[in-house]
């Protein structure tokens, strides 16, 4: 079975968790969903990128969440999901999925 890039891992954690957390109205559900995606990804970028690479990503991840949030105020939430979520895949694929 091909393995998942770190890309559509972390991406889709935070297009999931928001997704999850708007569909039931529950924020944990969601946050749960943010976290074991966001888990799952760091595990992969240390192992394609290293320790130093996987905490910058994992830093990325984190403030990808939090500025989604004043930006949904200006564009909206789903295009403020949608737009970190993309930085985040971007930046994952080049530094721990493009060469492998």
């Amino acid at each position: 079975m091909a393995k998942v890039p770190s890309a559509v891992v972390a991406a889709s954690g935070l297009v999931g968790g928001y997704g999850v957390a708007r569909w039931t109205r529950k924020r944990q559900l969601g946050g749960v969903v943010l976290a074991v995606a966001g888990a799952a990804a760091a595990r992969q970028w240390r192992q394609q990128a290293g320790g130093k690479a996987a905490g910058t990503l994992s830093a990325a991840y984190v403030a990808a969440f939090a500025g989604s949030h004043p930006l949904a105020k200006k564009v909206g939430a789903w295009p403020a999901v949608f737009g970190v979520a993309g930085a985040v895949a971007l930046a994952s694929w080049a530094v721990a999925d493009r060469n492998g």
